[in-house]
């Protein structure tokens, strides 16, 4: 078949794809973007997670058949222009990125976190990276990381403290 959807903004076509195959493997392989991980292919470990009109899912549970003309938005797509999002920036500037194979998963489960709930609790986030495994980290950088990104997000900004915002 031939597959037409929207990928980080654009309108984009593979052919010979099955419709069977995976949402993750027609990113990676036909579409040549790699950003997003190919882990436990079980929906278990989040390395693979993207937006599904604008819905964060695992790539590798999502048939390709059914993205067809929906829009998918991908771990390269949360830059603009050559300068890195908020949560991109914040993961660098704490030391959040380790081995990066989870990096990408995460970076799109904090994306969306910060984009729906302004200054999100540390409860809140860790309900929101429960999806994301990582095996190098104890996940305190993570956290530093979505806090970071949530105060310097215009929906995030106020006068609280971290203390004051953390439950």
């Amino acid at each position: 078949m031939r597959l037409s959807l929207t990928v980080n903004g654009r309108a984009t076509t593979a052919d010979d794809v099955w419709e069977g195959e995976s949402l993750l493997y027609v990113l990676r392989e036909r579409l040549g973007l790699p950003g997003s991980k190919n882990a436990c292919e079980q929906g278990e470990c989040g390395s693979c997670t993207v937006y599904l009109d604008r819905v964060p899912v695992c790539a590798c549970l999502v048939a390709a058949g059914q993205a067809e003309g929906r829009e998918v938005g991908t771990v390269e797509g949360l830059a603009e222009q050559d300068e890195l999002s908020e949560v991109q920036r914040a993961f660098v500037e704490t030391g959040a990125v380790q081995c990066g194979f989870c990096t990408p998963g995460l970076l799109v489960a904090a994306d969306d976190l910060v984009n729906r709930v302004p200054n999100p609790s540390d409860a809140e986030i860790r309900e929101a990276l429960a999806g994301n495994l990582c095996r190098c980290t104890g996940y305190e950088k993570i956290m530093e990381a979505v806090r970071a990104a949530a105060s310097a997000s215009p929906a995030g900004s106020t006068d609280d403290s971290p203390e004051e915002r953390r439950t």
